[in-house]
């Protein structure tokens, strides 16, 4: 029996995407579990998502965020401070 499929690239990568997909629904469990209200910007986000690395930090935030636009406050405060400055980026542009 030829079983090659399960380690081919394309059935690595169905794995990653049903990790993926697992991960955004668990972060919407812990919403629904904590009874909070999920804007449906936040749920587009969310389902949008292709990083399961985000997915996981924002499950960890789901947790004890006070909100559900919360679980992105730390992620979207590091965008704005790598946003370059004058064509600066990073270290440079911080002290401006």
């Amino acid at each position: 029996m030829d079983l090659s499929f399960y380690t081919s690239p394309i059935s690595q990568e169905i794995r990653a995407e049903g990790a993926v997909l697992r991960a955004a629904a668990d972060v919407l469990g812990v919403f629904d579990a904590r009874h909070m209200e999920v804007p449906e910007a936040v749920r587009e986000r969310i389902l949008g998502c292709d990083d399961l690395d985000a997915l996981r930090r924002w499950l960890r935030r789901a947790v004890i965020a006070p909100t559900a636009d919360d679980v992105f406050a730390a992620d979207d405060a590091t965008d704005e401070r790598s946003t370059p400055v004058d064509g600066l980026a990073g270290p440079e542009a911080e002290g401006r």
